[in-house]
């Protein structure tokens, strides 16, 4: 799945903390996350709560099948 880290509040979880939420939910799910260009510190903190991968926007196509490709294979 993918999942943007900055998205609005949902029962007062970021996309960081969704991510949480999904790992504890399915510690086998696979996250890619969505990001800007500049949110480098929020994106280490999503893979270290579990995302497996991240694209940034705007999107490359081949970034995007890349981090497809990997996550599912690993």
């Amino acid at each position: 799945m993918t999942c943007d880290i900055v998205m609005p509040k949902v029962d007062d979880l970021d996309g960081i903390g969704a991510v949480k939420e999904i790992m504890k939910f399915d510690p086998q799910a696979k996250i890619i996350m969505v990001s800007a260009m500049g949110q480098h510190s929020l994106v280490v903190e999503a893979i270290q709560a579990g995302a497996k991968d991240f694209v940034t926007k705007p999107f490359q196509p081949s970034r995007v099948v890349e981090a497809i490709n990997r996550v599912i294979k690993g």
